[in-house]
């Protein structure tokens, strides 16, 4: 087991103060932090600290020995690490985006590549060739939008705002409440003309702040005030009613969201840890200043209702919590260490990685140790067998991001 520091990401929408904040550095930063990746991703590795003090990018580790690092999953993935983990600190909304499935990222990557588009390209769809189921599991308060709302109540929700110019698009939904009827809303409203778009926008906002004006809290509170906030950030942007459409959740502390292939979504903010394949294919639909290619993006996204996407923690059996995905790529789970408590088996089923994101713990592997702190993680190797951990000077956390099995557990875990 080894020291991994991980490879912070600036973007506009990240947070001066929340990822400092976790890794103990001056507040505010100079710039927004939006990411700290966790992995072997060609665009961004973290480095592990090896035992003479040097560094090596955990790509170039893998690369060199793949066998004792990956081990199983080596027989499965190549030698390629097959998961990613961030830590995510979203200040204003991300993206209207979806990933794709892995057979449409071969297809994708593969055309960009002969027709010869830059891979930093900012036209690029595709980064790589594979597909990014993600989990994010919220460490505050996390707001997102996720996934296409069950259509019928998409029509309360246009009738309830009492916009004339809505009532054609409610008409659309109502004849057709299913997954075709919201293609075509989607596909008309992502393709407006500028002028019908200039017009029926400034309609709908309108229409949210007299929904906000009546007091108490009302069925659609929510949807009306991200409305408005997500018009303030990208005023006169398509994807501003296209987030009509999404179910709109809130998660509480320790709470995840689990997106497949082809889920349309937006995070919107507070601070999570993210897990997923190891990807960074993203397909834009507005809300953003960046590429929308709406052609490719009506490809790849799944317009089946989605009923609220969010995924408890269950009891592994061993004092963690468990996440269950059906990734085989990766399994999550989160140990609350108590001061006093002794030390706790985490894995025997590396290659994984640990990240500390409260409180101090020590790893152990025979005699040798290994001190996280608050923001800081670990990784630990096939070869790296029976790790343990105990909390130093109070509680700490912990999350152990490991290949999956496809039912929620690390591969040689067991259920």
């Amino acid at each position: 087991m080894h020291e991994l520091v991980g490879a912070l990401r600036s973007y506009a929408w990240g947070s001066r103060t929340a990822l400092a904040e976790l890794c103990g550095r001056p507040v505010p930063s100079a710039h927004p932090e939006a990411e700290l990746w966790f992995g072997a991703h060609p665009a961004d590795p973290a480095y592990v600290t090896l035992a003479e003090g040097t560094t090596k990018s955990l790509l170039d580790v893998v690369a060199a020995d793949p066998e004792r690092e990956l081990g199983t999953a080596a027989e499965q993935f190549g030698d390629k690490l097959p998961f990613l983990l961030k830590i995510l600190a979203a200040e204003e909304p991300l993206s209207l985006q979806a990933h794709p499935s892995a057979e449409q990222a071969r297809v994708g990557f593969d055309r960009e590549n002969r027709n010869g588009v830059p891979l930093d390209s900012p036209m690029r769809n595709y980064r790589d060739d594979n597909h990014k189921p993600e989990l994010v599991v919220a460490l505050d308060r996390f707001e997102a939008l996720a996934g296409f709302r069950e259509p019928l109540r998409t029509v309360e929700l246009f009738r309830a705002l009492e916009v004339p110019e809505l009532e054609p698009y409610a008409e659309m939904l109502a004849s057709q409440p299913d997954s075709q009827g919201l293609r075509a809303l989607f596909t008309t409203w992502i393709t407006l003309p500028h002028p019908v778009l200039d017009s029926l926008l400034p309609a709908v906002l309108d229409g949210c702040v007299r929904y906000l004006s009546v007091r108490g809290m009302r069925r659609f509170t929510l949807e009306a005030r991200t409305t408005l906030e997500l018009a303030e950030n990208y005023p006169g942007d398509a994807g501003v009613l296209a987030a009509l459409l999404l179910n709109r959740l809130t998660l509480q502390p320790g709470q995840a969201l689990f997106l497949d292939a082809g889920s349309l979504h937006a995070y919107l903010h507070g601070v999570g840890v993210e897990l997923m394949a190891n990807s960074d294919n993203v397909l834009r639909g507005g809300l953003t200043p960046k590429h929308v290619d709406v052609p490719e993006l009506l490809r790849v996204l799944d317009f089946e209702p989605l009923d609220l996407p969010i995924v408890l923690p269950e009891p592994a059996g061993d004092g963690s919590v468990r996440y269950q995905t059906p990734a085989p790529e990766f399994a999550l789970r989160r140990f609350d260490l108590t001061e006093g408590s002794g030390q706790v088996p985490l894995t025997d089923a590396g290659p994984g990685i640990v990240l500390c994101t409260s409180g101090t713990a020590r790893l152990l592997h025979g005699d040798d140790e290994l001190i996280v702190t608050r923001g800081s993680a670990a990784w630990i190797s096939a070869a790296d067998t029976g790790i343990r951990a105990q909390a130093v000077d109070g509680p700490a956390q912990l999350f152990c991001a490991c290949v999956g099995d496809g039912d929620g557990a690390c591969v040689g875990e067991g259920n």
